[in-house]
């Protein structure tokens, strides 16, 4: 690097395409932040807008020199997409990762850390889920966060309706900007709420992940399954151990009978998802 080495990081001197997504992010923190970046040859410092505190941004900071932190690189599409997914679909997952790496960190929506991870502990982790969803069916995704899996889904399946289940409003503003950036029109919705407040969805299906333990998740989201629906809960290694302690949980719904664990990804994915399925029978 030259000129003291700074000053090329914003003229390409350390990569054009590197600068270049490091103009994208700092023009996407000045949309959402409540400070502007005031940029010179050897700095970068955030200046707060009339009225505004730096406790007003979203972003995450370094707490050791109140910095944002940038967000890391989104990797490229792996094999395992590549080989499972037709192209226009990998190339979908791709722009909402993308969404995630960016917006997404920058929001709070996911932690930076997670970037590098994106493909193959949440976007084909999700995608997998698909395997259990037949045509044409409602789901229902209980707290959704910023669409994990419910925005999944619906790229890779286009012949079902989602629900987004989502409390906090800044998530579901992102919601709702990916239902516009991908024409998903009135086949994925958002109901902003926690999910024992709105009105029961009537799904034929019921998803979640990361939300909560199934003792407490089954009360939560089998109301929002029509008689005869599945709670379909994405689950780790806990997966059997959860669903034998959730049994008082279920019955009222009919669903402790035949409740099982299911296995999605097998083949495909370096570590299978593990899925807790009840039906709903009252």
């Amino acid at each position: 690097m030259s000129n003291g080495g700074k000053a090329d990081f914003f003229t390409g001197g350390n990569g054009e395409n590197g600068a270049s997504e490091w103009r994208k992010w700092m023009l996407s923190v000045d949309a959402v932040f409540s400070c502007k970046l005031q940029i010179d040859r050897d700095s970068v410092r955030l200046v707060p807008r009339m009225g505004a505190s730096k406790t007003d941004s979203l972003a995450p900071m370094n707490p050791e020199n109140d910095i944002p932190i940038l967000p890391e690189p989104f990797p490229p599409a792996p094999e395992a997409a590549i080989r499972t997914f037709a192209p226009d679909v990998v190339a979908k997952l791709e722009n909402y990762g993308k969404q995630l790496a960016t917006e997404g960190v920058i929001r709070g929506l996911i932690g930076p850390r997670e970037v590098p991870r994106l493909w193959d502990r949440h976007l084909l982790n999700c995608a997998a889920l698909a395997e259990l969803i037949k045509p044409g069916e409602r789901v229902a995704d209980i707290g959704t966060g910023a669409g994990l899996p419910g925005l999944v889904l619906a790229l890779v399946r286009t012949d079902i309706q989602i629900i987004l289940v989502e409390p906090l409003q800044r998530r579901c503003d992102f919601l709702q900007e990916m239902i516009l950036r991908f024409r998903f029109g009135s086949r994925v919705t958002v109901r902003r709420g926690k999910s024992n407040v709105i009105k029961p969805c009537e799904a034929d299906v019921v998803t979640s992940r990361a939300v909560a333990a199934l003792d407490k998740l089954a009360g939560w989201s089998l109301p929002h399954a029509k008689i005869g629906g599945r709670l379909l809960a994405m689950k780790g290694d806990r997966a059997a151990e959860e669903l034998a302690a959730a049994g008082a949980a279920l019955k009222p719904f009919g669903a402790d009978v035949g409740a099982t664990v299911l296995t999605c990804g097998q083949g495909w994915l370096e570590t299978p998802v593990q899925v807790v399925c009840a039906v709903r029978t009252r």
